[in-house]
């Protein structure tokens, strides 16, 4: 296996510093809400007190006031992550309103969300796309805030999916020295601890750094799954002076986990399997995914209205190793009438991916025609490469596996067949152009587009004949309006479009055209309680074309495709997040999706076939209680309610549904003393069967009823 260099620094790419703002006569045209420079003020990249946001730069790049911003975003802080116990990035991202889990690879981390209805990949990390290839599932120790950015992100961000994104945040050096050491177990078997220390290398703080170390490992509620996991994250600042500062931030995730797909759920099945039921096998080993990731970046502000940042990511990543699952052919049909075994294979993986990306922009702000403007101005470049190698034993049923007495402990079967072998590049030039402009004293608008060329080229090394090139150019532009009826009340309208390549190539071995998609989206902004309390409401109808769908002109075994089908979603979602009092907090929301086929030429994914994974209704919300004073002064509980509705596992008209599910959690934390803190979560208290997501025939369990432990020492 190849040796991945561990990055020890790396920048995040959209660390947003506040320009020094000049004074405004009484007749200077209308401005944007300026950000005040002090120790408590928030920054779009810094810290959250408490569970509301009031700033992001994720959905402008801009250092903005999210009242301002003509788009539902929902921002989950560092202090939610802690107090529900994360260790991963979706435990977080179960409380952002709407985002649900999608595929995960058979438990190796990758990151399939869905968000208003439509399965992504694509997120970011400091502003640059991190989820390429098969990485692992970032870790939840390195996050100071998850931004969740509803609609189309493609003007600012590139080649993405309809329904959304998010961008991660993640922890920056501070001035003052600090450590923190942490320790998790859990019922299930976790073991786990953390180290995160920041402070300044020299007198005058010009050089300060950061160190997030993870170290996990131990059993899990599926049967003979276990895993192991280590996460090193330094961050260097320098601040060369007043005008300019350099940051390196760097990111080494291992990975150690079995391929765990979870249960099956074939047509003729007789009732579902138990939710620790694993059909691999132990011999086989564990699947190694290492990925490693460094970020560099520059800001130089030019003058009080103008800032200049640049930034590089480099990604490399590798997934390596065996496997038993089951066979292709095995889920055609559905079993037989009766029938308990199913034919398995065992595989050997290699998966290597490389992605450089570059980024520079500038930030002006200016008065003109009597208007104030925040102009960005942006140019970007990205090259993907993606090789893999996957050998399997016979596609039969030489090796097969009982689902309801399954005997484990069979010899592994030899490798016979190749069955992937190939390698893809996908480039992109992208140029985009930003403006944000205060109209009236209550009337703001954005306005923007981006201009992108991608060249893509697909190599199939085990028949020539398989090998395509496409180029496209794709504009993607967005526009939207945002209206303060009062000082705490305001509404908003926008309308963007989206585009991602699509994969693969079709009967005359000529590339697809890429999908590309255009949401609309109205709503309102409400902030309560002295704002404190922030709601957000919103109607949304997006159109996704060019989906890849069968071939008229298929016969017999042949399985073409055309970009022909088309699918729409639409709905409304409720976001809530801040303090009702100062000791009480909530965050969570509502999401009521409408996601179907609307266009296809396939028998089995016919018009009306709902999107897979996608429940019509969903819930979150978190709501804790602090007290201050007495006995109990500094005691924190809170309860966690998770609400799910019936979805199908796949997009088709000859899949399984899953069932709708409500799941509670409880939490418990207490400061034993002023550096020691003591953590309790008990989570799904009443111990609910359910299904969290599903792929192809599987559907993966969720846990059952779990205690976890924590206790964090400040130093």
């Amino acid at each position: 296996m190849r040796r991945l260099a561990v990055p020890l620094l790396a920048l995040p790419a959209i660390t947003c510093f506040p320009a020094h703002a000049s004074a405004i006569e009484e007749s200077a045209p209308l401005a944007l809400e300026a950000l005040q420079i002090n120790a408590s003020a928030e920054r779009a990249d810094g810290p959250v007190v408490g569970y509301r946001a009031t700033r992001s730069a994720s959905a402008t790049r801009t250092d903005t006031s999210i009242h301002e911003i003509p788009q539902s975003i929902s921002v989950v802080p560092a202090e939610v992550v802690q107090d529900i116990g994360a260790v991963r990035l979706e435990d977080a991202l179960d409380y952002a309103g709407g985002v649900e889990r999608g595929n995960n690879f058979g438990g190796q981390g990758l990151t399939e969300f869905l968000i208003r209805g439509f399965n992504s990949q694509e997120f970011y990390r400091n502003g640059f796309a991190v989820n390429r290839g098969y990485p692992n599932m970032p870790d939840a120790s390195t996050i100071e805030r998850i931004e969740v950015l509803r609609g189309p992100a493609a003007m600012l961000y590139g080649r993405s999916d309809p329904g959304g994104t998010f961008n991660i945040v993640s922890k920056q050096p501070q001035a003052e020295r600090r450590t923190v050491l942490g320790s998790q177990i859990n019922s299930e078997g976790l073991r786990r601890g953390t180290l995160d220390t920041t402070g300044a290398l020299d007198e005058q703080a010009a050089f300060t750094y950061r160190l997030n170390l993870v170290t996990e490992g131990g059993d899990s509620f599926r049967d003979d799954v276990e895993s192991e996991r280590y996460n090193v994250a330094p961050v260097l600042r320098w601040q060369l002076n007043d005008a300019t500062s350099v940051t390196l931030e760097g990111d080494y995730l291992h990975n150690r986990h079995p391929l765990d797909r979870g249960v099956t759920r074939y047509a003729n099945q007789q009732g579902k399997l138990p939710r620790d039921r694993f059909l691999g096998e132990e011999a086989a080993g564990k699947l190694t995914n290492a990925n490693a990731s460094t970020q560099l970046r520059i800001e130089h502000l030019l003058d009080d209205n103008w800032t200049l940042r640049g930034g590089v990511q480099y990604l490399d990543g590798e997934l390596s190793g065996g496997a038993v699952e089951n066979n292709s052919n095995s889920y055609r049909g559905g079993l037989t009438a009766g029938a308990s075994s199913v034919g398995r294979n065992y595989s050997e993986r290699w998966l290597n991916w490389n992605d450089v990306n570059a980024q520079a922009n500038a930030e002006g702000h200016f008065d003109t025609a009597g208007l104030a403007h925040t102009l960005l101005v942006g140019v970007e470049y990205d090259k993907f490469n993606y090789n893999s190698l996957i050998r399997r034993s016979d596609d039969g049923s030489a090796y097969p596996i009982d689902l309801y007495n399954p005997v484990h402990g069979q010899p592994l079967p030899a490798l016979t067949r190749t069955t992937t072998h190939d390698a893809e590049t996908l480039e992109s030039y992208a140029f985009y152009l930003q403006d944000q402009i205060a109209l009236t004293e209550r009337l703001k608008a954005q306005v923007g587009a981006r201009i992108e060329r991608f060249e893509q080229s697909y190599e199939n090394k085990l028949s020539t004949s398989g090998d395509w090139d496409q180029a496209h150019n794709a504009v993607t532009p967005r526009f939207g309006l945002i209206y303060d009826l009062t000082d705490e009340l305001a509404v908003f309208a926008n309308t963007s479009r989206s585009f991602k390549p699509n994969r693969g190539a079709d009967r005359q071995n000529g590339a697809f055209d890429p999908e590309e998609g255009v949401a609309h989206e109205v709503g309102i902004k409400y902030d309560m309680l002295d704002r404190d309390l922030s709601l957000t409401a919103a109607m949304f109808h997006i159109v996704k074309e060019n989906v890849l769908t069968n071939d008229p002109s298929n016969t017999g075994s042949e399985s073409f495709q055309i970009a022909a089908g088309e699918v729409r979603s639409r709905g409304f979602d409720i976001n809530l997040a801040g303090n009702i009092t100062p000791q009480w907090r909530v965050i969570g929301g509502y999401a009521y999706v409408d996601a179907e086929v609307t266009e296809s030429t396939s028998a089995t994914m016919p018009v009306g076939s709902r999107l897979a994974n996608v429940p019509r209704h969903s819930f979150n919300l978190l709501d804790t209680y602090e007290f201050a004073g007495g006995t109990l002064d500094g005691l924190g509980v809170g309860i966690g309610l998770k609400y799910v509705s019936q979805r199908q596992g796949q997009t088709s008209n000859d899949t399984f549904d899953m069932d709708g599910y409500s799941v509670v959690d409880l939490l418990a934390y207490y400061p034993l003393t002023e550096n020691v803190r003591l953590n309790l979560n008990l989570n799904n208290v009443f111990d609910k069967h359910y299904e969290e997501r599903a792929w192809n025939i599987w559907s993966y369990p969720g846990e059952p009823r779990t205690l976890q432990a924590g206790i964090s020492v400040s130093l």
